[in-house]
C-alpha cells in the first residue's frame, strides 16, 4: 500500500484525474456485464456495457442500448451513480467523501482539486468543494420534487419517484439518458414535448448545471450586481444567453414554422438549450433541415462553462477567441473583456483547445463516414455529439459498426476529461525550463 501512495504522489494531478476516470469507467463496465444489470436471461456483452459506462462516466447520453428497456433498476442505478461522479467529476467525489469520514486534505488532494475543476487558486478549495455538494444536491433534489407529480401521475407514487430522481440528475449534470423509452426505443422527451413543468425544469437544470460554480459563487456572494462578477462570470453568463436566444430564434422562424404557436415556442427553446451538452431532445431531429444541423454542431461543440458539469470547448474559449480576433481587427495590441485584459496564455490556450476539437471533430466524423458509407453531416453530428459529451444524435449510433463506436467512445473520454488535460498529462515538463528560441516574424492570413 505504502509503495502504492508513493506512486500516486509522483504522478501528476492531470494524470491522477485520467486515472480515476478510467477507474470508474471499468468498474462501471463490470457491474453492467452482470446479469442483474440487464432485464430477460443472458447478460450485457462487453462492447455494449463499455459504451455505456463511458457515456454515463463522460456525461454524454449516447447510447447503444434504450435505458429504459434494456437495462434493470440494478443497471439503472450503476448508470445514474456513474452520471453523477462523472457529472461532479472524480476527484470532487473523492475529496467530498474525505471531507464527509472527517480526513485531512492534504496539500497533494488540493492541488489534485484544483486541476480537476480549473480553480484560479488553491486557497479556500475545500470550501468551494462543499459548495459544489451542496448546490448539486439542492438543484438535483428541488428538480425532482418540481417533476414528482408529474412522473407520479404517469407511473404511480415508487416509479414516479425514480424516475423525476433519474431525469434531474441526469438533466443537471448534463447527461442526457432518460427512462422514457416505454414510449418508444430512444424517443428520449417527445412524449412530453410541450409539458411545461417538465420542459421548464429540464432545461433549468441544463442551465444551471452548465453556467459553471465559479459563476453560482459569483452569484450568492455578490447577488444580482452583474457588475461586481469576475470576468469569467461575466463571460459565461452573457455568452450563455446569446447561444441560447439566437439559435432559438433561429429554430422558431427556420426549422418548426409549420407547427402552432405554443410547440413551436417550447420546442424551439428546448433545441437551444440541449445542446449545450445535455442531450435530451423534445423534437425529432431527423427532421431538421442542414442549416438546423449545422447549427446544432456548433453549439455541441461550443458546449458549457468551465468548473460545470458541461463539456465542449466552453463558452469562455470562444470569447476568448472572439476577443483575441476582433483586438486584431482594431488594431490593438490586447484583447479584452468587460474591461479586463485578457493574458497571452488564456489565448494560447483557446487557439490550441479550438484546434484540438475540430480536427478530433472532423477527422473522426469523416473515418465514420468512410467506413459507415453514411453522409457525412450526418456522423459529423454523432463526433460533434461525442466529444462535445451532449449525446444528441440522428439515430446512427445504435447500428454502428465496433470500430466506429470505438472512435465514438474516444471522442467521448476525450471530450470530458479534457484535450489538454491528455496532452499535459502526457507531455514531459522537461520542456517548461528549456530557454526560449530566438524570436522571428512569420507573415500570417
Amino acid at each position: 500500500m505504502e509503495e502504492i501512495n508513493n506512486r500516486i504522489r509522483h504522478l501528476k494531478p492531470v494524470q491522477i484525474i485520467i486515472l480515476g476516470f478510467a477507474l470508474v469507467i471499468i468498474s462501471g463496465t463490470l457491474l453492467l456485464m452482470l446479469p442483474v444489470a440487464k432485464r430477460g436471461a443472458g447478460s450485457a456483452g462487453f462492447a455494449d456495457a463499455l459504451f455505456t459506462a463511458v457515456s454515463s462516466t463522460c456525461v454524454t447520453g449516447l447510447v447503444v442500448q434504450d435505458t429504459a428497456t434494456y437495462w434493470s433498476a440494478f443497471g439503472q442505478a450503476v448508470i445514474l451513480l456513474m452520471i453523477q461522479i462523472g457529472g461532479l467529476g472524480v476527484i470532487t467525489v473523492a475529496i467530498s467523501i474525505a471531507i464527509v469520514s472527517g480526513r485531512k486534505i492534504g496539500l497533494l488532494q488540493r492541488n489534485i482539486m484544483q486541476a480537476s475543476i480549473s480553480a484560479p487558486q488553491i486557497s479556500g478549495i475545500v470550501k468551494f468543494t462543499r459548495f459544489i455538494l451542496l448546490a448539486t444536491f439542492g438543484c438535483e433534489l428541488a428538480g425532482a420534487v418540481v417533476m414528482l407529480p408529474v412522473f407520479a401521475g404517469m407511473y404511480g407514487i415508487r416509479k414516479g419517484c425514480w424516475y423525476a430522481v433519474f431525469h434531474s440528475v441526469s438533466a443537471f449534470c448534463n447527461a442526457g439518458f432518460d427512462l422514457m423509452g416505454g414510449s418508444g426505443r430512444f424517443s428520449s422527451l417527445t412524449s412530453l414535448s410541450v409539458h411545461p413543468v417538465i420542459n421548464v425544469t429540464i432545461m433549468a437544470l441544463i442551465i444551471l448545471g452548465g453556467i459553471g460554480f465559479f459563476t453560482w459563487m459569483d452569484v450568492v456572494v455578490h447577488g444580482i450586481h452583474f457588475s461586481r462578477y469576475r470576468m469569467q462570470s461575466k463571460v459565461s453568463i452573457t455568452v450563455s444567453v446569446i447561444l441560447i436566444l439566437i439559435p432559438a430564434l433561429f429554430f422558431y422562424f427556420c426549422e418548426f414554422g409549420n407547427l402552432e404557436t405554443g410547440r413551436r415556442i417550447w420546442y424551439s427553446l428546448f433545441q437551444a438549450v440541449t445542446p449545450r451538452t445535455a442531450g435530451f431532445n423534445t423534437a425529432d431531429l431527423t427532421k431538421l433541415g442542414e442549416n438546423g444541423i449545422f447549427l446544432m454542431i456548433i453549439l455541441m461543440l461550443i458546449g458549457g462553462s468551465p468548473a460545470s458539469t458541461a463539456g465542449g470547448m466552453k463558452t469562455t474559449t470562444v470569447a476568448v477567441l472572439f476577443a483575441s480576433a476582433f483586438s486584431v481587427f482594431q488594431r490593438k495590441k490586447d484583447a479584452g473583456l468587460f474591461g479586463r485584459r485578457i493574458s497571452t496564455d488564456s489565448i494560447t490556450n483557446a487557439g490550441a483547445i479550438l484546434l484540438l476539437y475540430a480536427g478530433l471533430f472532423a477527422v473522426c466524423g469523416m473515418c465514420i463516414s468512410a467506413i459507415e458509407k453514411l453522409p457525412l453531416l450526418t456522423c459529423l453530428f454523432e463526433t460533434a455529439s461525442a466529444i462535445g459529451t451532449v449525446g444528441l444524435t440522428l439515430g446512427i449510433t445504435p447500428s454502428l459498426s465496433l470500430v466506429s463506436r470505438t472512435i465514438l467512445v474516444i471522442l467521448m473520454y476525450v471530450g470530458r476529461v479534457g484535450g489538454l488535460t491528455l496532452i499535459f498529462a502526457a507531455v514531459s515538463e522537461k520542456g517548461l525550463h528549456k530557454g526560449r528560441l530566438p524570436e522571428e516574424s512569420i507573415t500570417v492570413g
